[in-house]
């Protein structure tokens, strides 16, 4: 029971990785779009950049992403078919995975990762702070 709960658990870790890289340009846009100074965080936009960075040279390099793995490891543990676990947990993997050539994934993270690279120029963030 306690790897079934660890590998959902890290299952909806990665939702949350997915979903910061994924909506964090689509907030920086409309954020830019609309005024948002936030947006312009350098932290923010490093972490978010940083993120990215590790998909695409994952895909490169041809390494299964380490929370896939460990959530396998986990199931198998369990007891599970690795691609098993509670209803939330299959509903968020369901969302996140779907079978297709590795190279349409290398290509997509990187095309995604090249947009990011994009927003980094065309909405630069803020390396110092502004004058008070």
């Amino acid at each position: 029971m306690l790897y079934r709960l660890l590998a959902d658990l890290v299952v909806t870790i990665h939702f949350a990785y997915v979903s910061f890289v994924l909506f964090g340009l689509l907030l920086t846009l409309v954020g830019w779009a609309v005024g948002w100074s936030w947006v312009r965080n350098r932290w923010f936009r490093g972490i978010h950049f940083a993120m990215i960075l590790i998909v695409v040279l994952e895909a490169w390099a041809g390494i299964v992403c380490p929370l896939t793995v460990l959530e396998q490891w986990l199931r198998g543990l369990s007891g599970q078919p690795t691609h098993g676990g509670s209803f939330i947990a299959n509903a968020l993997h369901d969302v996140m995975f779907f079978d297709a050539e590795p190279w349409v994934f290398t290509v997509a993270y990187s095309a995604f990762g090249g947009l990011v690279l994009m927003a980094c120029w065309f909405v630069p963030p803020r390396w110092r702070r502004a004058p008070t």
